[in-house]
């Protein structure tokens, strides 16, 4: 699961482009307790989340010609134009090119040879999120690919990362860590776009999970929210309770409460 002692290739921030901030913002709040509080006048109308003070993700309005309203991971970086150029090298593509965020770091957009599309963050003042793996923070992240080979190769060139498989119910599952990091470095997934029904009618994604303490009384806060429930509340052994949700704009996101490790 993700912490805040970040690793270059682990995600260090989280953030959504929607078609209606102050609507988010509402549906956020109400489900995860997070209070949006805008990021200054010359930010453009973005701002952060904020779950008790620490910032848990990011936001902003989009406008219709930059795509439907979606959740973006960022993954930590020294250095973006070098990640830039190793992923054009890798058959991904510079969506938006590395530029300097008022100090704070520099971001970059790409998208890897499925048209998935990722951030970078090299940090400046600002390393990443405040609050990571807790309830009402970023803790697990799953791409949802068709090949999930090349999107291997694509994420160890790019960004260091490795991938190992791990018994599952049904079968294995692909974890990803940073590159020498070990098991415990775990943050996410990779998952075969085709074998799951509920991914399978949507392009490729990153899909961000939220940590939660009762992922029941969320999936049912989030339909008098206006969301949408896209894989009902279930148990999976070895890991714990998850549903996959939407929010009233059709941004996916999971909700999960995680089975304790054992020590």
């Amino acid at each position: 699961m993700l912490t805040t002692r970040f690793v270059n290739g682990a995600p260090n921030w989280l953030d959504i482009g929607t078609s209606d901030i102050d609507r988010a913002s509402a549906f956020y709040g109400a489900l995860f307790g997070w209070r949006f509080v805008s990021a200054g006048p010359d930010a453009g109308g973005y701002g952060f989340f904020q779950l008790d003070g620490r910032t848990a993700a990011g936001g902003m309005q989009s406008a219709p010609e930059q795509g439907p309203p979606s959740w973006t991971v960022y993954f930590r970086t020294t250095d973006a134009d070098a990640t830039c150029k190793r992923a054009e090298q890798a058959h991904g593509r510079v969506l938006f090119p590395p530029m300097d965020v008022m100090g704070q770091g520099t971001m970059a957009i790409i998208a890897d040879p499925a048209g998935v599309p990722f951030g970078v963050w090299q940090p400046g003042r600002l390393e990443g999120v405040d609050v990571a793996g807790e309830p009402g923070s970023l803790c697990w992240v799953e791409l949802y690919t068709p090949d999930i080979a090349a999107a291997a190769a694509f994420y160890h060139a790019t960004l260091g990362l490795e991938t190992s498989g791990v018994p599952f119910p049904g079968g294995t599952y692909t974890c990803v860590n940073p590159v020498g990091a070990g098991e415990d470095s775990m943050f996410g997934g990779v998952v075969p776009l085709a074998d799951d029904p509920t991914e399978a009618p949507y392009p490729a994604h990153w899909l961000p999970y939220i940590e939660v303490t009762d992922v029941d009384a969320v999936v049912a806060r989030a339909e008098e929210l206006g969301g949408t429930v896209r894989m009902a509340a279930t148990d999976v052994e070895g890991v714990g309770r998850i549903a996959r949700l939407a929010d009233p704009d059709g941004a996916r996101f999971a909700v999960i409460r995680s089975e304790p490790r054992e020590a």
